[in-house]
């Protein structure tokens, strides 16, 4: 009896774990390449605070912020800055979920 009372609650854990509701969805960048200023969108299901993170090909974090985006679509801006040209991974994070894309600076 108590395995089978253990074996539920791992199942139930488990189907939390891996839940297929997404928290922040549609994430993009426009224009993609770019030159000197993009932007990047999100969808959220709920307001909440995300963090942006830009990390160059070899996986150093070279920006990073923190927003607050509201339900619906957020549009965060990105400046490039003092980036050099090339091929950056960005992402967006909540307490929930990691979303990670890629850019271009040309």
């Amino acid at each position: 009896m108590i395995k089978k009372v253990l074996f539920i609650l791992l199942l139930i854990l488990c189907s939390e774990g891996f839940s297929q509701e997404k928290f922040i969805t549609d994430l993009s960048t426009a224009p993609n390449p770019f030159a000197n200023k993009t932007k990047i969108t999100f969808n959220t299901l709920e307001a909440t605070s995300v963090i942006l993170t830009v990390r160059n090909i070899l996986g150093k974090t070279v920006f990073q912020e923190k927003y607050i985006a509201k339900t619906g679509s957020n549009t965060i801006p990105f400046y490039k800055n003092s980036l050099a040209n090339g091929i950056y991974l960005y992402s967006i994070q909540n307490n929930k979920i990691l979303i990670s894309k890629r850019f271009v600076i040309q």
